[in-house]
């Protein structure tokens, strides 16, 4: 069950701040934009909220003393329409300014994102389902337009406004400010342990949508399984649950703002909005007049919006930050495979491999390997074979680094791989695996993902080398008929064709054949089986095959068992000694298994076309 599957923790400290300290940075990397965007729109509320209404409250207290005419309210309706246009020219230009730090910063935290998880070891990608990092790195780079918006409209665009408002009322009854600000600090004294219980509903309810969205890929990409079961309506059912799921956490969230918070934020606003006109009234004296009183209660009510907000943007930023820090707690444990700090240049004197004294274990699990040695002359065309769960797979994945050694070394041509950049390493290799990844891409697209700049001719001489062009003419669109999600639209045996010719393709001096034929028919076989020879000349192989007809004719056969080298020599020779291959070659010509081996065994090890004997 992967990670995103069960109710985890919320997002610790260490996420949140690392989140903020991503989105931090692209504010300062941005700072051309975003100090006019961050303030530019707090000078447009200056004059929309607090100026206007001040010269509009000017004009109230000239009215009220009698004294108000044309010609003397000409200059403040005037100046009223200047400040009006004013505030909205500065504020499309911190519009302007804003979109480009929300664009800008969108775009560099979606390539950090991918960047991050293209620096995960496969172990990672193990443990989380891909619809569910999908969504989490897609919205680590999305919820920064969330995160830049609430600073810009909603604190800055409220502080820095209600700082001058603040500096006009001092002017006309300093009671007045000393009221404003007590006010708000009993609300957000009494509002903040309330809005901070949400945080564990708000993380909940984003873990509710991300097993949704996880649910949803892992179904979607084994539609094939689900229907070969008939259970569409298993599925369908457990959609629903996590959906209502999501809809129970989701109310549980919005309910609890909604019937807690804001019932104690309400009350508080409606009373700061009457404590400032009492004050106004009673303190204000002869000398505040209509005028004081108009601006103390319109500069109070811009005030209390901003408390009756403050829920709404705590919650604004919370999800923004919560929803980050589901993507950057990820990132908290760094990558276990790295490039060291002082790579060796990439020059191996051969293409001789060289595992010495190997030991490794999956984490947790029991050791698969420990002291292995392995010796592979450069050009030396090696079968590795023996039962399942003899390492086999394990030791071609630890030659490509995909994870590190507990301890050992791994040496390619002298050099130790450890010691080399991860792309230089796999520059060495081609590599097919048991179930080769298509992507969903045109079947031309899929070949030339093992060397982008081939020509044409290249990829197409690749593909009749496998005998991919055999099935490719009569596909839709040849080489450019879209391969499906994961290849659907091929066959077991299409697909393994076509990583063939990737390998081909590729023509690196090391190869790695994980079952490469294995999804093959008979006929089929014997035609790829051509190509892989014609492949394998000149170049160090190392081919890992249940079916040991496919590897009888190799120059040596070395033969694993829980993670050791048991024998090792030619078919001829390995038959002759009589051990552990000549045991396997027997089972598979008879089609049966020995009183040692299990169920799983058999099911692994019985061929699909059984060996000459």
């Amino acid at each position: 069950m992967g990670h995103n599957d069960v109710h985890g923790p919320t997002p610790g400290r260490g996420a949140v701040v690392l989140s903020l300290r991503h989105y931090g940075r692209e504010l300062l990397r941005l700072r051309k934009y975003t100090l006019p965007a961050l303030l530019l729109p707090a000078m447009g509320n200056i004059g929309i909220r607090y100026v206007a209404p001040l010269l509009v409250a000017k004009l109230a207290g000239q009215a009220a003393d009698g004294g108000l005419t044309l010609h003397s309210a000409l200059p403040y309706v005037l100046g009223f329409g200047v400040v009006l246009l004013l505030a909205e020219a500065v504020w499309r230009i911190g519009q302007h300014c804003l979109n480009r730090v929300g664009a800008l910063g969108m775009e560099d935290l979606y390539v950090l994102g991918m960047d991050e998880l293209f620096a995960r070891d496969a172990a990672f990608f193990h443990d989380n389902f891909a619809g569910s990092l999908t969504k989490r790195v897609l919205s680590f780079g999305k919820r920064f337009e969330d995160f830049i918006d609430t600073m810009t409209y909603r604190i800055v665009g409220s502080l820095v406004p209600l700082v001058f408002g603040a500096v006009v009322l001092w002017r006309y009854e300093p009671l007045l400010v000393a009221g404003l600000f007590l006010m708000i600090a009993l609300t957000a004294l009494g509002a903040t342990p309330l809005i901070r219980r949400r945080q564990a509903l708000v993380h909940d309810r984003e873990a509710a949508v991300a097993r949704v969205s996880g649910h949803v890929a892992d179904s979607l990409s084994n539609m094939e399984t689900i229907r070969a079961f008939a259970a569409e309506r298993r599925e369908a059912d457990e959609h629903r649950r996590r959906v209502a799921d999501s809809r129970r956490l989701t109310l549980a969230s919005w309910d609890y703002g909604n019937l807690r918070v804001d019932t104690l934020v309400a009350p508080m606003s409606v009373l700061t909005n009457v404590l400032g006109l009492l004050v106004a009234v009673a303190f204000g004296g002869p000398g505040l007049g209509v005028e004081g009183i108009v601006v103390a209660f319109t500069y109070y009510s811009n005030a209390t919006q901003i408390m009756f907000e403050f829920n709404q943007i705590y919650r604004r930023l919370e999800s923004s930050m919560t929803e980050a820090a589901q993507f950057t707690e990820l990132l908290l444990d760094p990558p276990t495979v790295l490039d060291p700090a002082g790579p060796e240049p990439l020059a191996p004197r051969d293409t001789g491999v060289r595992f010495e004294a190997v030991a490794f274990a999956h984490a947790g699990a029991e050791p698969i390997f420990q002291g292995l040695d392995l010796d592979v002359p450069g050009g030396a065309r090696i079968g590795l074979v023996g039962r399942s769960g003899g390492g086999k797979t394990t030791l071609t994945r630890l030659l490509l680094r995909m994870a590190d050694l507990d301890s050992g070394r791994i040496l390619i041509g002298g050099q130790d791989i450890s010691r080399l950049r991860q792309t230089d390493l796999r520059s060495l290799i081609a590599y097919v695996p048991q179930d080769p990844a298509m992507f969903h891409r045109t079947l031309r697209e899929n070949i030339a993902f093992a060397r982008p700049g081939a020509t044409d001719a290249e990829v197409r001489a690749a593909a009749e080398a496998a005998h991919v062009t055999e099935f490719a003419e009569q596909l839709p669109d040849g080489f450019d008929t879209l391969v499906g999600e994961r290849g659907v639209k091929l066959s077991g045996g299409q697909r393994q064709r076509v990583a063939l010719a990737r390998a081909l393709l590729r023509d690196a001096p090391i190869l790695l054949l994980d079952e490469a034929t294995s999804a093959l028919d008979s006929e089929s076989e014997l035609l790829v089986q051509d190509a892989l020879w014609r492949l394998m000349d000149g170049r160090t192989a190392l081919v890992v095959a249940h079916r040991l007809s496919t590897v009888a004719g190799m120059d040596r056969l070395v033969v694993l068992d829980h993670g050791s080298v048991v024998e090792q020599g030619t078919h001829a020779e390995l038959l002759t000694a009589g051990g552990a291959y000549a045991r396997l070659w027997r089972h598979q010509s008879g089609g049966f298994l020995g009183e040692n081996a299990g169920p799983a065994a058999a099911a692994d090890d019985v061929p699909e076309t059984a060996p000459a004997g």
